[in-house]
């Protein structure tokens, strides 16, 4: 694995008034619909590179990771910039696969629009289906590019009927494919109302022609479908429809950038990347359809001291507002960390605030980042992406801006892992070493965490799945020439309470001179399940100082990571401080901390603790002829089916399945099935375990 800087130190390519002219977008999809390749057509068709990669033979730009090559999978999210038709385009090739959520959920978060590509064999698969629900949480204009129609089993309409089906997205079809399969040869443009031939494998030799006489009665009626869609959603494109007014290219397009900017319809657009049809024509569809950060408007936060709303303007002249979105820990620069410029501007040298933790930061160095390379800028102004090298205290999430004008972003929330492994060195004089390594990698990827067990003194990492810890274990022995063992995969069970309890802790010590006095009452109350832990102050006057008020909060935060009743941590709990004392000389911060820690204890044994295991959800593609077997090992496990769908001669079967039982699932489906079937598992929820479980895990232990 290399990195290194690409060129020397160059000007912005962008003034102020070009920001309309610039284009955040990612590549979403499921894995193997061809998220990689396209991108690969569009940086060799802007001339960002001289040469296109294969998946298949390791040499694409965006998987330049040694483990993307061989595995022939995204693994981490991918930046690049090209530019195309005098406009800016920063791309974020995400991953496909699951344990790799995390990569997805933070690059969507800083992106202005995205391309949903969809296979055209395979089409709304599984993973398609969770990362455009991911975008749809942040309301981001999409386009659809069905990829593959060169494929066998490719069909165009399927698939546009499976997105609106599936993800109830209201496609407007602009493009149709000339030709199936392996003779599909060409793209009908419904909006230009002509037709685009690839007489070669370089989308540079494409000739525009127009329909053939017998394409043209269905293009007609694909068109004026088009036109219906629209004028539903344009009171322009309706007024002249029903004038039975002629309605331009040019009309059309705008009315269709709108309906897309306002998420009321999906433009779709095909073709074959690997064969080199379609591509040149979806960078125009970026260029058209998708938002500048002038269109998403202005980015709202809160200010830190009174939690009043704050704006930003995406403009170079307002005060500057930075959200870091990735660490990365580099072998060269050290520590980068990918950020979002969303308004004013930035240089090397700037102090900022980290206003999420409160402290200051000074940017050294400023990136424009091409996969693994790296080009030095001189400044970064609102609606770039760069990586910034020099911030020692930022996190993924945590808000930069300048020390007058505090303001915090929304932070991200990522999914909680569900798998634990024990992990030790080789040898004993590497566990340094190796821990802080770990660190390192749990700073970079928020779904990583790292523990040591309080009593064992066992190191603990938890992750998305067996993929996810492995991929991370292989990067420790490449990148740091570190190799760990590894134990036997096990489920990460939560506890959380299921009543109302009140606990009270008293820490009261005297050590010959000044001494420690805490004194804490609280009441605890089931949280929902999407909330870890809130904390709140119901105290009147002045029975607690406020100063000691947030060691109170650490000391209960503390005491969840190790729950009393199987020592797993604790979630979905409200806290409330109601009562509790102090001492004039003896009171401080540690006092309170633990007396806080013994009251949640307290409270915890009185309001019903119970365990709570990971459940899965599970979507297995099948031939009809293997469905008995399937059904059958999938009860067997303590599966149930919510939902079973008939895809040609395969049968889906949609269900949840706790996690504890699915270990060996790839092996055992392989051998139900011969290889054919395929799946897609990842964690959906947590719920109580039964009684007759929890008596076998008693069993064992």
């Amino acid at each position: 694995m290399t990195t290194k800087v690409v060129s020397k130190k160059r000007k912005h390519c962008f003034q102020m008034s070009n920001i309309e002219n610039v284009r955040n977008i990612g590549i979403i999809a499921h894995i193997d619909a061809g998220k990689t390749t396209t991108t690969e057509r569009i940086l060799y068709y802007s001339g960002k590179i001289s040469r296109i990669g294969d998946v298949d033979e390791g040499t694409t730009t965006m998987d330049w990771m040694d483990q993307e090559r061989e595995r022939g999978i995204t693994i981490t999210s991918a930046a690049t910039t090209c530019y195309w038709r005098g406009h800016k385009i920063n791309i974020i090739d995400t991953p496909g696969h699951v344990d790799f959520t995390a990569e997805v959920e933070r690059s969507l978060r800083v992106l202005d629009g995205a391309i949903g590509i969809f296979c055209a064999v395979g089409g709304v698969q599984p993973q398609s289906e969770t990362v455009w629900r991911q975008s749809e949480k942040y309301r981001i204009p999409r386009i659809i590019y069905i990829n593959k129609l060169d494929r066998t089993g490719a069909d165009f309409n399927r698939v546009v009927e499976q997105v609106e089906k599936r993800l109830q997205a209201r496609c407007l079809v602009l493009q149709m494919p000339a030709g199936k399969e392996s003779e599909f040869y060409g793209i009908i443009d419904l909006v230009e109302n002509h037709m685009i031939i690839y007489p070669t494998e370089s989308e540079n030799d494409a000739i525009i022609e127009e329909i053939p006489d017998e394409m043209k009665q269905h293009t007609l009626l694909a068109r004026n479908q088009m036109i219906e869609k629209l004028a539903e959603n344009d009171e322009k494109i309706m007024d002249m429809y029903i004038g039975d007014k002629k309605i331009e290219p040019g009309i059309i397009k705008s009315a269709i950038r709108r309906s897309t900017l306002s998420n009321k319809l999906y433009p779709v657009f095909c073709g074959a990347s690997l064969r080199n049809k379609g591509t040149k024509l979806l960078l125009d569809a970026i260029v058209d359809y998708l938002p500048s950060p002038v269109d998403r408007g202005d980015v709202f936060g809160e200010e830190p001291e009174t939690g009043q709303i704050v704006a930003r303007r995406p403009v170079v002249d307002e005060q500057t507002c930075i959200l870091a979105f990735k660490v990365v820990n580099d072998i060269y620069f050290g520590r980068l960390l990918y950020a979002r410029i969303y308004s004013g501007e930035i240089a090397p040298g700037i102090k900022l605030v980290n206003w999420t933790r409160k402290r200051k930061e000074r940017v050294l160095k400023i990136f424009e980042v091409h996969a693994n390379k790296f080009q030095e800028v001189e400044k970064a102004v609102a609606g770039d992406i760069v990586a910034l090298v020099g911030l020692k205290e930022t996190f993924t999430g945590d808000t930069l801006g300048v020390a007058d004008s505090p303001i915090i972003l929304e932070k991200m929330k990522f999914p909680e892992p569900v798998l634990r492994m024990k992990v030790e060195p080789k040898t004993k004089a590497e566990a340094e070493k190796v821990y802080q390594v770990l660190t390192k990698m749990s700073e970079e990827d928020p779904t990583f965490r790292l523990k040591i067990d309080s009593e064992t003194g066992e190191t603990i990492i938890s992750g998305m799945g067996q993929l996810h810890i492995e991929v991370l274990i292989e990067k420790m022995k490449r990148q740091y020439n570190l190799e760990v063992r590894l134990g036997k995969p096990e489920v990460a069970y939560k506890e959380t309470i299921t009543q109302n309890a009140t606990g009270t802790g008293k820490f009261i010590k005297q050590t010959g001179g000044k001494g420690h006095y805490g004194h804490v009452v609280i009441e605890i109350k089931p949280a929902p399940q999407d909330i870890n832990f809130i904390f709140n102050s119901a105290l009147k006057g002045e029975v607690i100082p406020a100063e000691f008020i947030p060691s109170i909060e650490e000391g209960i935060v503390e005491a969840m990571e190790v729950g009393p009743l199987r020592g797993y941590p604790v979630v979905n709990v409200e806290a409330v401080l109601i009562d509790g004392s102090f001492h004039p000389v003896d009171s401080n911060d540690i006092a309170f901390k633990i007396a806080a820690s013994m009251a949640f204890k307290d409270a915890y044994a009185k309001a019903y603790p119970v365990l709570l295991e990971p459940i899965m959800k599970i979507e297995v593609t099948t031939p009809q002829q293997y469905i008995g077997e399937i059904i059958a090992d999938f009860s067997m496990r303590g599966g149930k089916i919510e939902e079973m769908l008939d895809d040609g001669t395969y049968k889906i079967i949609k269900g949840f399945v706790p996690l504890r039982t699915i270990f060996d699932y790839p092996t055992v489906i392989r051998s139900l099935t011969q290889g054919r079937a395929s799946y897609i598992i990842e964690p959906s929820f947590y719920q109580k375990i039964s009684e007759e479980q929890l008596k076998k895990m008693d069993q064992i232990l």
